[in-house]
């Protein structure tokens, strides 16, 4: 006897993560009896951070839930904004550009060039950081307590997407892009020694961080920087704006 089928009918936020022949989006599986939704989703490829509410015939359902042959299933993309216990985030370390990009805007952004898999996820959970990945297998561990695919292959993309799924509090300036210590501000006499001849010459505002040491002032770069800040509170502003409505 032929095993019954059900249905899955994933958003169009989710079909990137399917294989080519099932991007229309309507999927057709074979119900074993014992599979769970969960386990169905993740074998067609959409981590289940990504997914949001799940409805079966129209009815919630958990990803605990067995399907039976004849149901429907409907798999929305998670909501956003995505709300979260504290927006701190733990990056992969693919992603070492977009942590200094929000760092630079004050998010608590943890990352080094030389975390494994396991210490991401350790890292993650014990701190209770959102793990960032391009890695879809990570995200699919059973470890990890909460973590979100970062859509984009440029940097600025990327930021975009984690602002608009997260709409993270932002305190630009405040972080050290170089290692997320708080920058306070610093008199010229206290970095001086950190400064070439020009540099102590032509500024006169500095701030240093109080983890590692390092000067900053607003230099060559610092119109550039400033519209990076700009556009990520217009994104921030939009999605909690959007959320209200």
């Amino acid at each position: 006897m032929t095993a019954p089928d059900a249905e899955l009918q994933f958003a169009d936020e989710l079909l990137l993560f399917l294989p080519p022949r099932h991007r229309t989006g309507h999927v057709r599986v074979t119900c074993d009896g014992t599979s769970t939704l969960g386990h169905v989703i993740e074998s067609l490829g959409v981590p289940l951070p990504e997914i949001g509410r799940l409805t079966v015939d129209g009815e919630i359902a958990a990803p605990g839930y067995r399907l039976r042959g004849g149901q429907t299933t409907a798999i929305e993309a998670v909501h956003r904004p995505q709300r979260v216990p504290h927006a701190w985030f733990v990056l992969d370390v693919h992603l070492g550009t977009l942590a200094r990009r929000l760092r630079l805007l004050g998010v608590d952004t943890a990352y080094a060039n030389d975390r494994d898999d396991d210490d991401l996820i350790e890292q993650a959970n014990a701190e209770g950081r959102v793990l960032l990945t391009k890695d879809r297998g990570l995200l699919c561990r059973r470890k990890l307590g909460t973590g979100a695919y970062v859509r984009g292959m440029r940097t600025d993309d990327q930021l975009g997407d984690v602002l608009d799924r997260f709409a993270p509090p932002l305190a630009p300036w405040s972080r050290c892009p170089a290692c997320n210590g708080r920058l306070t501000a610093a008199t010229r006499e206290d970095v001086e020694h950190l400064l070439l001849p020009g540099t102590r010459r032509t500024y006169r505002e500095f701030a240093r961080c109080a983890d590692c040491g390092r000067a900053y002032w607003r230099g060559a770069h610092s119109a550039r920087l400033q519209r990076i800040v700009n556009s990520a509170a217009a994104i921030v502003r939009a999605r909690e704006a959007g959320s209200r409505l």
